[in-house]
């Protein structure tokens, strides 16, 4: 048999049973206002009239039992507050482990394209190398061989060291500092390749370019010697790796 216990605080009548009230020596918690009553004192008299009765949501903790009735349409009971915290708790954790588990990828994708955003952005790097000081990594110059220029060039003979000797200048165009290019070069003969070779900017750079930056605007001269003693070759071909080639005669 349902009893009807009404909350003396706020007025708000709770439909109960006779051993949840005797489980708990009648003390129960009104689910709207909060506060603490004797239930068994509070009992009201259900009458013919329709009360406004609410379910509450303390008793209904304690009588494992109990369901949640489902709603049928026109009825405005208002959801119990234990069931609706219920439900909102493992929507909040889901939430937030979906938004740190976004954070740690964001993070991931930025530290793995760190390089590539300074080169479209660069005025992210002073933020990207703060990040960088906390985290222990390091910012790495940005590399875009299709904004390296070879400005000129040329390659003659030096019998007396039986090499050739090929002078370039390289310009970056680009809008941001980033590092010096692989060359290939290419020596041929009757328009022929005769043999290829990388050349890595350790190998060109002299010591003025230690620091291994090609600022933006700037020219590097370089120059370097390729044995000539096994070689026959009256040409050659110089372009910033891997971009294609043009082909320059040897003079």
């Amino acid at each position: 048999m349902n009893l009807v216990t009404r909350c003396p605080a706020c007025g708000t009548a709770f439909r109960v049973q006779r051993d949840q009230l005797a489980a708990h020596f009648g003390t129960v918690r009104c689910g709207k206002c909060g506060s603490v009553f004797n239930g068994v004192a509070a009992l009201v008299e259900e009458k013919t009239e329709r009360l406004s009765i609410d379910p509450s949501p303390q008793l209904g903790l304690f009588d494992p039992s109990r369901r949640t009735p489902k709603a049928t349409p026109g009825d405005d009971t208002p959801v119990p507050e234990f069931l609706a915290e219920r439900a909102a708790a493992p929507r909040t954790w889901l939430w937030a482990s979906l938004s740190v588990l976004a954070l740690g990828v964001l993070g991931l994708q930025i530290y793995a394209e760190r390089s590539a955003l300074v080169a479209r952005v660069p005025e992210l790097r002073p933020a990207l190398e703060a990040i960088c000081r906390v985290a222990g990594c390091a910012v790495p110059l940005p590399r875009r061989p299709d904004l390296i220029r070879i400005v000129s060039s040329d390659m003659h003979n030096d019998p007396a060291r039986q090499v050739f000797v090929l002078n370039a200048l390289l310009r970056n165009v680009g809008r941001f500092p980033q590092q010096y290019p692989e060359l290939e070069l290419t020596l041929t003969e009757a328009g022929e390749p005769v043999t290829r070779r990388i050349l890595r900017p350790a190998e060109y750079l002299d010591a003025r370019a230690a620091k291994n930056m090609l600022d933006v605007g700037a020219e590097e001269a370089l120059r370097v010697h390729v044995d000539a003693r096994s070689v026959r070759a009256s040409g050659y071909e110089l372009c910033v790796y891997p971009d294609e080639c043009v082909k320059q005669p040897k003079q």
